[in-house]
């Protein structure tokens, strides 16, 4: 009965019409404008707006031309070394002499450069096609260093043409002396493999280093020059370190890669 009471005291009490409807306080008015103005400020920089990212990737310095690994072409016994590690050597020059059941024959360089490296001694028994010593392909000893970065071939699209890059120097400490600068000078566009990268840089080693997670694509970058540094070249310190940098110098490589829009990631 306490319930029909309460029922019909409500039909008979005068509706409320005069009285003014609040639909919201003015604190959530506020909230609501701000999360609007937000909204359309983060549709316009998804569209409009832009955002760098970076590849890293390990680098080494070299010239323009690389290197190449210089192979006996007989079997024997070495008796003779008949150039020096850091030499400059013209085309055909004789590197040593293997002794073979034939007489002595001697192993010379195909093309001119500097000598970077000496794997045979006096004494060693070494076959056909034996490693004996690395060149690199440098005809003056002025011709400008290039650092080439072997990025993952997944990367190697989205490089712009003259892209910036950063290269920390193994042999340079970068707190002190900051990093090299320079821009992307070209991309190869096929993955190289380990015996390709062997025979540009003539390591071996290196080779297998570079394509431990598969086979990565290079990409050469130009040096910037700055007269002023004692390395001839341009750094994000001021000066740079107060040596010259030398060729098959390892480094790591931050290449900027092209800008993209954050609506972009929500596109298939």
């Amino acid at each position: 009965m306490q319930f029909r009471q309460q029922a019909l005291a409500r039909l008979q009490s005068p509706e409320e019409l005069d009285l003014p409807v609040r639909f919201a306080r003015p604190q959530g008015w506020l909230v609501l404008s701000v999360t609007v103005v937000v909204m359309a400020a983060a549709s316009v920089w998804a569209v409009t707006g832009s955002v760098a990212s970076t590849v890293s990737a390990p680098a080494i310095l070299t010239h323009g031309q690389g290197s190449y690994i210089l192979q006996s072409p007989v079997a024997g016994q070495v008796t003779a070394i008949l150039a020096e590690e850091g030499e400059r050597l013209p085309a055909n020059s004789p590197v040593l002499k293997v002794r073979t059941n034939d007489g002595e024959t001697v192993v010379r360089t195909i093309a001119a450069g500097r000598l970077t490296a000496l794997a045979a001694t006096i004494g060693q028994i070494i076959s056909t096609g034996a490693n004996v010593a690395a060149v690199e392909k440098v005809a003056r000893a002025k011709d400008p260093l290039y650092a080439t970065v072997y990025v993952p071939a997944q990367n190697a699209a989205s490089i712009p043409a003259n892209a910036a890059v950063d290269l920390t120097v193994q042999s340079v400490p970068t707190q002190e002396y900051g990093v090299l600068r320079g821009h992307v000078k070209s991309v190869d566009r096929s993955a190289q493999s380990a015996q390709q990268i062997a025979a540009f840089l003539g390591d071996s080693q290196l080779g297998e280093q570079f394509t431990e997670d598969g086979r990565p694509v290079a990409v050469l970058v130009r040096l910037d020059k700055e007269k002023s540094t004692k390395s001839g070249y341009k750094w994000s310190s001021a000066d740079g370190p107060p040596f010259a940098l030398t060729s098959m110098t390892a480094a790591e490589g931050q290449i900027r890669l092209a800008d993209q829009h954050p609506v972009d990631w929500l596109l298939p």
